[in-house]
C-alpha cells in the first residue's frame, strides 16, 4: 500500500511538473509579437481634392457584376454612409486616411465617374502593361483614377502568375496626369490565385472555399483585388509616397503587406474570423452601399504598426 501511495505521489508530481512546462510555453508563445510593418513616407505628392473614380471595363461584365464593382466604390464615402451599417467598407477606408496625417496634402474625396464599355475586345484579348495605360487614357486625363477590368477571358501579362492587379500614373503632360487601376477578372483563368478565399488556393493548406457575398466568384474576387490597388494608389500614387523599405519597383504597400488576411487570426490557408450572411451563408467583413457586402483585406494601421482588420 506505501509503494502504490508513493508511486500515486510521484505521478501526480510529474503531472503537476508537465502542466507547469506546457503553461509556461503557452506564456512564451503569447509573448511573441508580429514584427512591426513600417510605411514609410518617401515625400513624393499624393492624391487630394474631388477625385473621380473612372471605370473602363474591357470585355463581357453582365450587369450585376458591373453593379457589385461599381457599388464597392461608392461605399468608400468618407461621409457617414446611409446603409453602411458597422462594420463598413466606409470605415476601412478609413485607415487610409491615417497615412496623409504625415503629410500636407488633403485625403481625396472619391467619386463615382464615367463608364466605357469596350465589349469589342479592341487591343485583343492579350494586353501589355503598355495596353492597360492606353486603356487607362480613355478614362479622365486629369485629377482621376481610371480602372480597368478586363474580363475572364482575356489574359495579361503577369496576370495570376506574378499578380492580380496592379496601379500606376500616366506620364506628365499639359492636360495632366492621371493615376491608373488594373485588376482582372480571375473567374475561369486563376480563382486559386486570385480568387481566394472564394475559391480554394492551388498551393498550401486545402481549406474549404468561402461562399462569396455576392455569388460571383470572379466579380468577389475583383473586389478584394480592387480594394487593395485603390488604397496603394491613394497612398502611394505615384511610387514615391508611402511602402515599406525595400525596393520601390515591388514595394510592399498599406494593403499588399497584409496580403491573406482578412479577419482576427489569420494565417496562410485561413482568411481569419469572418462574419456570416445567415441567408446565404456568404463570408464577408464589411456592409457597403444599397445592402451590399463585401470582403475586405486588411491595411497596415500606422498607429500600430501592424495588419488592421475590421471587428
Amino acid at each position: 500500500m506505501a509503494c502504490s501511495t508513493a508511486s500515486l505521489a510521484a505521478t501526480l508530481v510529474a503531472f503537476a511538473l508537465l502542466f507547469q512546462a506546457c503553461l509556461a510555453g503557452r506564456r512564451l508563445t503569447a509573448l511573441v509579437q508580429e514584427p512591426a510593418i513600417t510605411m514609410k513616407y518617401h515625400k513624393g505628392a499624393l492624391l487630394s481634392g474631388r477625385i473621380a473614380v473612372n471605370f473602363i471595363w474591357y470585355g463581357n461584365f453582365s450587369a450585376p457584376q458591373r453593379a457589385v464593382i461599381t457599388d464597392f466604390v461608392s461605399s468608400l464615402s468618407a461621409a457617414p454612409a446611409a446603409g453602411q451599417p458597422e462594420p463598413s467598407v466606409a470605415t476601412w477606408f478609413k485607415t487610409a486616411r491615417k497615412y496623409y496625417a504625415s503629410s500636407k496634402a488633403r485625403f481625396p474625396a472619391l467619386h463615382v465617374g464615367s463608364h466605357v464599355l469596350d465589349a469589342s475586345y479592341s487591343l485583343g484579348k492579350r494586353l501589355s502593361d503598355g495596353d492597360l495605360l492606353k486603356l487607362a487614357a480613355k478614362g479622365s486625363p486629369n485629377r482621376a483614377i481610371n480602372v480597368v477590368l478586363t474580363a475572364d477571358d482575356v489574359a495579361v501579362d503577369g496576370f495570376c502568375m506574378s499578380r492580380c492587379g496592379t496601379h500606376g500614373a500616366s506620364p506628365r503632360s499639359r492636360s495632366g496626369r492621371f493615376a491608373y487601376v488594373w485588376v482582372g477578372n480571375p473567374a475561369t483563368q486563376c480563382p486559386g490565385q486570385c480568387a481566394w478565399p472564394f475559391h480554394q488556393p492551388v498551393y498550401g493548406p486545402q481549406a474549404a472555399a468561402l461562399t462569396p457575398p455576392n455569388g460571383d466568384v470572379g466579380a468577389d474576387g475583383m473586389v478584394i483585388s480592387l480594394a487593395s490597388m485603390i488604397v496603394g494608389t491613394v497612398t502611394n500614387p505615384f511610387g514615391n509616397g508611402f511602402y515599406q523599405e525595400g525596393s520601390a519597383d515591388a514595394p510592399l504597400e498599406a494593403a499588399t503587406a497584409c496580403a491573406g488576411v482578412y479577419g482576427k487570426g489569420a494565417y496562410p490557408g485561413y482568411a481569419g474570423s469572418l462574419l456570416v450572411d445567415q441567408a446565404s451563408g456568404a463570408s464577408f467583413n464589411a456592409n457597403g452601399a444599397h445592402g451590399r457586402k463585401y470582403l475586405v483585406p486588411a491595411l497596415v494601421d500606422p498607429d500600430t504598426s501592424s495588419c488592421a482588420t475590421l471587428g
